[in-house]
């Protein structure tokens, strides 16, 4: 039989069907010889991340959010106590509660306003000197060329004092300054005579601001040495190659580049001073004396909430934050203004 084109047409296209299925076999069998890789689940770090902040956020909002709310809506009602069991209120009286605050008691001083300056004087007496010998100490210790020894020793025991309960160091100094205390016993011995520590005005005063710079000016010193090492030390050097002094160098170099951190430092010192409470409390026997002239605003508000009086403690709260926001705000904006 004579093989004609068409025949041998027809044998080419099954020959190329065939070589092109052996590929495709061949191509399918070598897919299946391959292992195929195994993909790794990726780990949501943002996931976990907001998981580990939820427990703060929920004891923030329980235990700090709530009890602010509630204390700026008791400032404005009534509400107290007045024997167990029966309550007044709360009852919605708008500033009543603020008004009564500014108003004059008998003797016709204005005792909110005279516990806030308590307050301030108190703090101010302990915080000048508190950030003027941690300053000096902090250079002293990070200086290069003293190059002082042990400065790990003596961070140590400066920060001792900061370990110690407020109120067991206010004890203690309510024992050795009292009349019949050792420190009158030695003045006697000495020829003297008795000091009144506690019950006059301006003692009592400076020695709690002495009992609040004794047990802060170890953690300012800290914070402060941690600045001071924090600037690069090149600059020192280049500045003492120049000729300029250890009081130009403190002035132009240190006090600049340290104003971060004297801004935190003295912030948080204004509201630690505006919130003292166990010192005086402790030293006066809960008085505030004498004639209330150790009294501080927490303290104030500590008599409102033992008498019940929700609505007043809430007030004072109110106006302690007012207050210390405000004077927060104008030492940052006085200490951080830019310069010319």
């Amino acid at each position: 039989m004579p093989i004609t084109i068409k025949t041998l047409m027809k044998r080419r296209i099954d020959n190329q069907r065939y070589n092109l299925i052996n590929s495709v076999i061949s191509m399918e069998n070598t897919v299946e010889a391959t292992p195929k890789k195994t993909k790794r689940k990726s780990v949501s770090y943002a996931k976990w991340g907001v998981i580990f902040i939820i427990p703060f956020f929920v004891v923030y909002l329980l235990f700090t959010l709530y009890p602010q709310i509630t204390t700026f809506i008791y400032s404005f009602n009534d509400y107290y106590k007045i024997t167990a069991g029966l309550n007044v209120g709360p009852n919605f009286v708008g500033f009543k509660n603020y008004i009564e605050l500014f108003e004059a008691g008998h003797s016709g001083e204005i005792l909110i306003l005279k516990c806030l300056w308590n307050t301030i004087i108190m703090w101010v007496l302990g915080a000048v000197i508190q950030l003027g010998l941690s300053l000096l100490l902090a250079l002293l210790f990070t200086s290069t060329r003293l190059n002082v020894k042990c400065a790990g020793f003596f961070k140590s025991v400066f920060y001792m004092p900061n370990l110690i309960m407020a109120t067991a160091f206010a004890f203690l100094f309510f024992v050795l300054f009292d009349a019949v205390g050792p420190v009158n016993q030695i003045i006697v011995s000495l020829g003297g005579s008795k000091v009144d520590f506690i019950g006059s005005e301006w003692p009592a005063r400076s020695l709690i601001a002495f009992m609040n710079f004794l047990m802060w000016f170890g953690n300012t010193t800290i914070l402060l040495m941690a600045g001071v090492m924090g600037i690069d030390e090149s600059l020192f050097e280049s500045a003492r190659m120049d000729g300029a002094s250890s009081g130009r160098v403190f002035k132009d170099i240190t006090l600049p580049l340290l104003k971060p951190i004297l801004v935190y430092v003295l912030i948080t010192s204004m509201i630690g001073g505006l919130q003292m409470y166990d010192v005086p409390y402790v030293l006066s026997k809960k008085q505030g004396g004498p004639d209330n002239t150790t009294k501080t605003l927490v303290m104030l508000l500590n008599d409102y909430l033992d008498a019940y009086n929700y609505g007043k403690s809430g007030a004072v709260a109110i106006i302690l934050f007012i207050v210390t926001a405000g004077l927060s705000f104008f030492v940052f904006k006085s200490i951080t203004k830019k310069e010319d």
